[in-house]
């Protein structure tokens, strides 16, 4: 018998490659989306949905549209959130209301209707900073960053005020919840790793690295970090880059992620478990940068490195992806350079208003930035 999988926030950019990749394995697939105007403008349409698919225009916290949603389905994977560090720092009523007071009615509605399997999109946030070693090869598993004077690392410093190396981060390092959205998101997968057994349902949570690829919302400032980079360049304009831009990160293409859940949502050993998703290779945010203006065709537009700091931001979390691969067989399989130019050919085909500096300013008013 045919399954029907509800995407919640599914309208986004991972929802719609997800949708399109199940559609590809013969379920039906229901959305449930409130597009809301920072990522979707200003519509009242599911914009880039694959055809086949039923949307329901509604938000996760109303608890009628939740129920009506979860009519006939077998499995849900639960986007809808609010995504956003330094946005997160501020409309801390929003982030908690949407991520945590959505995930709630969503599983009341779950309650009374129970499927298979709940698949809720975490976060790397969820970690702060990653895990480390010292110079001499010593796991640090709580590296904190302490108010930073002029000329000092960017980086935490070990007993002996030496750099720590970043490491590949498993799932087994303990939760620094450095930020509002690494809070939300942390509940969102307790929530559902507690609620889901505890009805007869499987839970699973996904933490997400960077994930970037074409149909991300290059309007939004608190977007992913590609998407921002891109419409700055798509505008003539060099990206942005806090503190010295050798911050480390691991960019994995969407439709890996969408691979992801999709394995996440099928395969036995993944109920109640937690896997990274990521690509597995870490790069520089200032490598990035420059690597997305050759790629756009803008070699000569330079990062600009402000040298400031954003509160809620971490220095280094390199994805360990061992743990997924091993129990459900994930592999990236796309190529970050070819990723990089499949963006830029669809980012020249979009136009994309540049909100970087209007976000800077909400952040700075609010003392957010140093």
């Amino acid at each position: 018998m045919q399954e029907t999988i509800l995407i919640t926030g599914g309208a986004g950019f991972i929802g719609r490659h997800l949708a399109g990749a199940l559609l590809r394995r013969g379920y039906r697939v229901r959305v449930l989306d409130s597009l809301i105007e920072q990522v979707h403008g200003r519509t009242t349409t599911a914009d880039g949905l694959p055809d086949g698919v039923e949307f329901l225009n509604g938000d996760v916290r109303d608890p009628q549209a939740v129920a009506q949603a979860l009519k006939g389905v077998d499995r849900v994977v639960h986007l809808a959130a609010e995504v956003g560090v330094g946005q997160s720092m501020y409309a801390v009523e929003r982030y908690v209301s949407v991520n945590d007071g959505g995930t709630a009615v969503l599983f009341e509605g779950l309650i009374a209707n129970p499927v298979k399997r709940v698949v809720v999109a975490s976060s790397m946030s969820v970690y702060g900073e990653g895990l480390y070693r010292t110079r001499d090869g010593e796991l640090v598993e709580d590296a904190v960053r302490r108010p930073r004077r002029a000329g000092e690392p960017w980086d935490p410093l070990d007993a002996q005020g030496r750099p720590l190396i970043p490491a590949p981060t498993p799932e087994t390092k303990l939760p620094a919840l450095a930020s509002v959205y690494a809070l939300t998101k942390y509940m969102q997968e307790r929530l559902t790793l507690t609620l889901a057994p505890a009805y007869g349902m499987e839970g699973v949570a996904l933490r997400l690295w960077n994930a970037y690829g074409p149909g991300q919302a290059l309007s939004n400032p608190y977007t992913g970090v590609l998407a921002i980079f891109a419409a700055r360049i798509h505008n003539g304009q060099p990206p942005m880059i806090f503190e010295d831009g050798e911050q480390r990160r691991d960019f994995v293409h969407v439709e890996d992620v969408a691979r992801a859940f999709v394995l996440a949502l099928e395969h036995p050993a993944a109920a109640g478990q937690v896997y990274n998703v990521g690509s597995g290779v870490d790069r520089s945010v200032r490598e990035v940068a420059a690597l997305l203006a050759e790629a756009m065709g803008r070699p000569d537009i330079v990062p600009q490195v402000t040298g400031q700091a954003r509160s809620g931001d971490i220095r280094h979390c390199i994805a360990d992806i061992g743990r997924i691969g091993r129990e459900l067989g994930y592999r990236p399989q796309r190529d970050f350079s070819e990723g990089l130019a499949e963006l830029a050919a669809w980012v020249a085909r979009q136009q994309a208003v540049d909100r970087v500096a209007e976000a800077r300013r909400e952040l700075e008013a609010r003392g957010l930035v140093a």
